[in-house]
């Protein structure tokens, strides 16, 4: 069986049969391969032979995760507009609990208005860890990380404000939206983020203006939690969260990785 050299982006999905799979786009084709995730981080990617079209499969989440960590009011602009504190010497932590986590193209479903009445989109850079990893030197995190997707932190606004923390707000079913694909080989702290609402740029920033840097996030993080291969690391939102309602078409753009886009029901 051919072993393939490293590759950049990496998608997971279901074939019309119903078996998953992961695989490596190229040029609108997907090189389907028979390694697991962990065989993945390993760069051992043995291909089988098949070649499917991107078009003619269900695209998956990229990655099961065992969890999914949240860092907010990383960006000055994105604390001060949802009442939070900017330039913070640690981050706001959070986690979204799995059931939240949708695929590209998946339904964000808003909850009851008996329950919430301002629904917002977040925009994300996410990192997707590679290898096991406790008490990470700042110099050696980036090591950890094998490769960078996208994450719309879905937001319950008036419970975020109201709730002593933010569990309940962010942890609704669909409120993850993740993928489409994994990126290698990318610098996570210089990437562009374009997200639109309905065709409208509603946020426009770059990993570049955090006030946080992504090293210092998982070397901080690590300090407190034991992160896994798999494990998903949303880096926080630039300005411009806005309210969603059923009918939105929200997406997610940034450099180098692609767009994440989720229909609102």
């Amino acid at each position: 069986m051919q072993v393939l050299p490293k590759t950049q982006t990496i998608v997971r999905y279901q074939q019309n049969n119903g078996k998953i799979y992961y695989g490596i786009v190229e040029d609108g084709e997907i090189l389907q391969l028979t390694s697991g995730f962990t065989e993945i981080v390993n760069n051992d990617l043995k291909y089988d032979g098949a070649k499917v079209k991107y078009g003619d499969v269900k695209i998956l989440e990229p990655v099961v995760p065992s969890k999914v960590v949240n860092f907010g009011w990383t960006y000055v602009k994105h604390a001060r507009e949802t009442g939070g504190k900017a330039n913070l010497k640690e981050p706001i932590l959070f986690l979204k609990p799995t059931s939240s986590v949708i695929p590209d193209q998946g339904e964000i479903i808003l909850p009851s208005s008996d329950l919430t009445n301002q629904v917002e989109m977040e925009g994300e850079v996410a990192l997707v860890i590679g290898k096991r990893g406790k008490n990470i030197k700042e110099e050696e995190a980036l090591d950890y990380v094998f490769g960078c997707t996208i994450l719309n932190d879905v937001t319950a606004r008036d419970l975020t404000k109201t709730d002593p923390q933010f569990t309940r707000g962010k942890g609704f079913d669909t409120f993850g939206p993740l993928g489409p694909c994994i990126v290698k080989g990318i610098d996570p702290t210089n990437l562009r983020i374009v997200a639109t609402l309905n065709g409208k740029v509603v946020q426009e920033g770059n990993t570049n203006q955090m006030s946080l840097s992504i090293p210092f996030l998982i070397s901080w993080i690590s300090q407190v939690m034991t992160l896994e291969p798999g494990d998903v690391l949303a880096t926080g939102s630039p300005s411009g969260s806005c309210p969603m309602k059923s009918g939105d078409i929200v997406v997610v753009e940034v450099e180098q990785i692609g767009k994440l886009c989720n229909y609102v029901k």
